[in-house]
């Protein structure tokens, strides 16, 4: 079934290039949900074990896949903001075929980079995520999408290309047999060497992460994009950086992760305060939520790379559910040009006319905030609590985020929501049909997990316990 979970969004993806365009959005709506409903069912089996069989035999490269634990939980997020997504697009894009089959393919991607058990297989289907996400800015993007584009991919190639050379130094330096994530832990790297290869992991990770300084290409990304992609590019760039160090990064790479920990964890605090900074001072929603996402990842970077059980845990818990409340509050920003022709946030009076939207968005603002009861407070609070018992000062630091965050957010929420409605400005519908789907869902998830945080807690936990054990960690 892991198999089926992987391609059959490819598979809804190459059908809708052959769909008449009248079923299009169903078929899409379709095999999104099909894909959640696999992944539910898999969930409800205790995850699907480890399946290795050889794919390229001379290169030592295995299709190796294995849903479980943190892998699991952010394939199914990955599946339920897709089909958030495909039902968003359906509605807001005319013909809208091929950006559904994008997002489809995108998922394929994800969700083949998340069961990934060999460093050649998650390499290929790390590629294989980006070639949608270039698309869907070089088609469906703003004016200046072609700066975005090539500023994306220069810094994108550079990463992939330290990345690749790590990767082959992680066997060739091992002795490893395969490619496989368990081969390559019984062969370690050992020495400067080891230093070196995680570095150059680090580089591409932390591109995708992002961590200052290496963020330039994010705001302009999300700036030009279509709000359609967003929650799946989120997926792609967000999750795919955490995921990665923690998967991969923190077993291959044990004495260096040891070594580096305490500049890495001043890196990410550093990038939580200032991607928080910089977010106050934007009057445009969608670079404002892209800098708010930065800081976001700052504070997920310092749980990482404390090497700390409740911090980890926070880490990869706030990497999940960030993505559904963030990238619900880019499909709300897009409605709202839908609607006014503007992402500015100074148009003020919003909620007058358009009550519904006003108050869902209000409350995935607080979801992103980590006000207490909403999913964001429990991956912030574990985060910083774990942080703090292996570097007080640098959880200070990143906690002032939390407190800019509180800033930046209702300051430009005021602005764009409360005040008076100018005279002559356009009058602004409210919610109507799936809008309150697209909206809806994601903040019931986050209100479910922010209440009831379990079900998401046992699956993150054991996995965290297991590679911080193997590293001595606290």
């Amino acid at each position: 079934m892991i198999h089926l979970m992987i391609f059959l969004p490819l598979l809804g993806a190459l059908l809708l290039l052959v769909t008449p365009r009248t079923w299009r959005e169903e078929v899409a709506g379709f095999f999104a949900a099909l894909t959640l409903g696999l992944g539910l069912w898999l969930w409800r089996d205790g995850g699907a074990a480890l399946y290795s069989a050889p794919w390229v035999p001379a290169l030592g490269a295995t299709y190796s896949v294995e849903l479980a634990g943190p892998s699991l939980a952010l394939a199914l997020i990955t599946a339920l903001m897709t089909l958030v997504a495909v039902i968003y697009a359906a509605r807001r894009i005319e013909n809208p075929g091929t950006m559904l089959a994008l997002v489809l393919a995108m998922e394929s991607a994800l969700l083949g980079l998340f069961a990934a058990r060999d460093l050649v297989l998650f390499y290929v289907f790390f590629e294989a995520a980006l070639l949608p996400s270039l698309l869907m800015l070089a088609i469906y993007g703003g004016p200046e999408r072609m700066r975005a584009l090539v500023k994306f991919a220069a810094y994108t190639l550079l990463g992939s290309l330290l990345m690749l050379l790590s990767i082959i130094g992680v066997r060739y330096y091992g002795g490893s047999p395969t490619f496989a994530l368990a081969d390559l832990v019984r062969f370690p790297v050992e020495g400067a060497a080891q230093t070196w290869l995680y570095l150059g992991f680090l580089a591409a990770m932390a591109v995708k992460l992002p961590l200052w300084p290496l963020h330039a290409w994010l705001p302009d990304f999300h700036e030009q994009n279509h709000a359609s992609g967003i929650p799946d590019l989120m997926g792609t760039l967000y999750k795919v950086g955490g995921y990665g160090l923690f998967a991969f990064a923190l077993p291959l790479f044990p004495d260096a992760s040891l070594e580096l920990r305490p500049v890495l964890m001043a890196l990410a605090a550093f990038t939580a305060l200032y991607g928080a900074w910089i977010a106050f001072r934007q009057t445009n929603w969608k670079r404002l939520l892209a800098y708010a996402g930065l800081s976001h990842m700052g504070i997920v970077g310092l749980g990482i790379f404390s090497l700390n059980e409740t911090a980890t845990v926070g880490a990869l818990y706030l990497l999940a559910f960030q993505n559904v409340y963030t990238g619900a509050l880019f499909l709300g920003v897009g409605m709202l040009q839908d609607r006014i022709g503007s992402v500015d946030t100074r148009v003020g009076g919003v909620m007058t006319q358009a009550g519904a939207l006003s108050g869902l968005t209000m409350a995935l603002w607080f979801a992103s905030i980590a006000v207490p009861g909403l999913a964001g407070f429990i991956g912030e609070f574990s985060v910083l609590l774990g942080a703090y018992q292996v570097a007080p000062w640098l959880a200070f630091i990143a906690g002032l985020s939390t407190i800019a965050a509180a800033a930046y957010a209702l300051t430009a929420f005021q602005t764009t929501f409360w005040q008076g409605r100018p005279l002559g400005s356009v009058r602004v519908a409210d919610l109507r049909q799936t809008e309150w789907l697209v909206l809806g869902i994601p903040l019931a998830v986050a209100i479910l997990f922010g209440v009831y945080s379990a079900p998401a807690l046992n699956l993150i936990q054991p996995a965290v316990r297991g590679v911080l054990s193997a590293l001595g960690g606290q």
